[in-house]
């Protein structure tokens, strides 16, 4: 396969090289150059290039860099710049598919115009994302019965198309696919890690799109993946990414729960369905297997949704006999398949079966088996299923992590409370093995923080209200006074508000409320699917975007359509969420306060972000509104302050409102009213 058919790989160049220099003379100068090249010209941005000098001195020393960078800095390139002079194989890991898309299709391709440098890159992602051959000509012919979870069927013409797409391809790429296929579709024509038995056990294996994409990758200076892809070649023990002796982790703040899901184990009643299904697609619909595999299934359900949303022991009570009874039916699948020869394409699905209930049963007896460093528990959505995570994950990542590569970890929010020592403690930064200096006897210090700031004019642009006059969350009286509140605020930016919930059915409560009082139009998370409703709230100014969690990172809405963020609570993770009971019993034990070692630090890392939605370019204005008195007047409410941008900050309600009613077109935004309603951290 030709590599320039791909549009995510870079090629090399017949062109001279810069000297790769990793101190700051060579640095300074390639920032100047590239600066130069920006569309229309550019400003070196000091933040930027104080990042960039700094990456390269990590790269050089090879030591660990924490660099907070705020929106606006130009984080891509203050990192890609230094590692592409330093000329050593690097992966880039992000939390988000548009910043992936960003890096391959704009940042890379710019840096080898404007540094005329000599280097390839990829973008690699999981296994799943790649059309499977095997599972398309079992598609095809017919074989396919239930390989897949959701079923569904495709239509003979869709999978037309499909195979038509699939002889025309370089990538496999279910992003390159020219139409839109649902998730259940998608499936029966991918595998995922747990099933694909491997190139050298598979017919197609030569032929393979995500075989390819992985050489790609083994040829490329620069691989770029997300962050779940990268946990799992930690988790693999290196076996899933080329050798590199860089990672910088952009959006590093989502790297610790990404680590606690990938490095656990996810286990649902589906699991042996599927198993069932790949059996009844091997030998015949009635073959004694399937009956006690869909059983043990049917069982584990059972046992699954008597304890939704507890912490569990897997090893004890019915679970655990659940859990035991669905090892023994999966290894007594596998020991058929085992026993039979098919021949031909049946082969192929006899290698993803054993593939398949190999990585069942090995999660399954490592659930029943749970060691203190980990923790069990029933989570009911997306769909009922036992998680398993590390307690902690740095002493995972201080153990897999740190002492292979350099590693820079940027983002816009990492500090808290204006110091870097909470995540650095967090991602295990602090301790024994995770890349202390090798150099001068150990005397320099194993990681840097740096705090590059932001470029945007935040005391200009920005406005933090505190709705202190409210009840406390925790009143009965809070919900309807937190209504009329969001509604004044809402009404006086004229719309252009997005709205962030804690909980599900706070942001319910709230759609209905503002639905039934407001004349704007208000768009509910997963009434749509994301890209829509981002492409609706972008393009009716008006709009009101009402949503939980996953919308408080990674959602960018710059100009007048985003003048509101409205925070209902502060992001303290529930008393009774496992995770974080677990962590704060650990934090306990080894005499930490727990509150301030786990639930403030996630706290104050997610009001940033959910803060950050705001100001995302140089013309923005507008109010970050947070309706929790707490955050005005508990004893940490300054560790949370300071690790917010540096906006103007007021308690005044007819403020905020105010200024909301000015930037929606009443006039020019004056400065605040009032020395009186400001509130300030206390000097140092």
């Amino acid at each position: 396969m030709s590599l320039n058919r791909s549009r995510d790989v870079g090629h090399r160049l017949d062109t001279v090289p810069l000297v790769a220099d990793g101190r700051s003379g060579g640095v300074a100068a390639a920032m100047r150059r590239v600066v130069a090249e920006l569309p229309g010209g550019g400003e070196q941005r000091p933040g930027q290039l104080r990042m960039a000098e700094e990456v390269a001195a990590a790269i050089d020393e090879g030591r660990h860099l924490l660099v907070q960078a705020g929106t606006g800095t130009g984080k891509s390139l203050g990192y890609l710049v230094p590692v592409l002079l330093a000329r050593r194989p690097a992966v880039v890991a992000t939390a988000t598919k548009a910043l992936q898309e960003q890096l391959v299709s704009n940042d890379l391709p710019f840096l080898r115009r404007a540094l005329g440098n000599d280097f390839r890159w990829a973008l690699l992602k999981g296994r799943s994302n790649y059309l499977c051959r095997a599972a398309l000509d079992d598609a095809a012919s017919g074989n396919d019965q239930g390989v897949l979870l959701d079923g569904g069927a495709l239509g003979r013409e869709r999978l037309a198309e499909v195979v038509t797409w699939a002889d025309e391809t370089p990538t496999g790429d279910r992003a390159d696919l020219p139409f839109a296929l649902p998730n259940s579709d998608w499936s029966r024509l991918s595998v995922g890690p747990s099933e694909c038995p491997g190139a050298q056990r598979c017919p197609h294996g030569d032929i393979c799109f995500a075989e390819d994409a992985r050489h790609r990758a083994s040829t490329a200076d620069v691989v770029v993946v997300n962050i779940h892809l990268y946990c799992t070649h930690l988790a693999s023990g290196g076996m899933v990414l080329p050798e590199h002796d860089v990672v910088v982790v952009d959006e590093a703040h989502a790297l610790e729960d990404i680590a606690a899901a990938t490095l656990g184990a996810t286990i649902t009643p589906n699991q042996l369905h599927a198993l069932a299904a790949a059996v009844r697609s091997l030998f015949t619909p009635d073959h004694h297997t399937i009956a006690s595999l869909d059983a043990a299934g049917a069982r584990l359900g059972r046992a699954l949704d008597a304890h939704a949303g507890e912490r569990v022991d897997p090893g004890e009570g019915e679970l655990g006999l659940a859990l035991l009874g669905a090892s023994e039916a999966a290894g007594t699948a596998a020991a058929a398949a085992r026993d039979v020869d098919p021949g031909g394409e049946g082969a192929s699905r006899k290698e993803r079966l054993l593939q398949l209930a190999s990585t069942v049963v090995g999660d399954l007896r490592g659930a029943t088996e749970l060691g203190d460093g980990h923790v069990a528990w029933v989570e009911e959505r997306p769909a009922v299923a036992l998680r398993v995570a590390p307690v902690d994950v740095g002493a995972e990542l201080a153990a897999r992590l740190f002492p292979e590569v350099t590693v820079v970890l940027t983002s816009a929010t990492l500090q808290v409370g204006g110091s870097f020592e909470a995540v650095a403690q967090r991602l295990g930064l602090d301790r024994p093995g995770s890349g202390d200096d090798q150099h001068d006897g150990g005397s320099a210090p194993a990681w840097q923080g740096l705090d590059v700031g932001s470029p945007f004019d935040y005391p200009t642009q920005a406005l933090l209200y505190c709705a202190a006059h409210l009840p406390d969350p925790r009143s009965p009286a809070y919900e309807e006074a937190m209504l009329d509140e969001l509604e004044a605020l809402v009404r006086a930016a004229g719309g252009r508000s997005l709205a962030l919930f804690t909980s599900r059915r706070a942001m319910e409560v709230a759609a209905e409320r503002l639905r039934d009082r407001l004349p704007y139009r208000v768009l509910v998370q997963d009434a749509l699917p994301r890209a829509q409703l981002h492409q609706a709230f972008l393009a009716e100014e008006s709009s009101v975007l009402v949503a939980t969690m996953s919308f408080w990172q990674g959602f960018d809405a710059p100009g007048a359509t985003c003048s509101l963020v409205v925070v209902d609570r502060l992001p303290f993770a529930r008393p009774d969420d496992p995770l974080a009971a677990a962590r704060r019993q650990a934090a306990t034990r080894a005499r930490r306060n727990a509150f301030a070692a786990v639930d403030l630090p996630r706290a104050a890392i997610l009001l940033a972000q959910g803060a950050g939605r705001l100001i995302r370019s140089g013309d923005d204005r507008g109010v970050v509104a947070v309706l929790d008195r707490r955050l005005a007047t508990a004893s940490y409410r300054w560790d949370l302050v300071r690790s917010l941008p540096p906006m103007r900050r007021t308690r005044d309600p007819a403020e905020a409102r105010r200024f909301l009613a000015e930037l929606a077109g009443a006039g020019p935004v004056r400065s605040p009213v009032a020395e009186r309603n400001h509130w300030r951290p206390p000097t140092r």
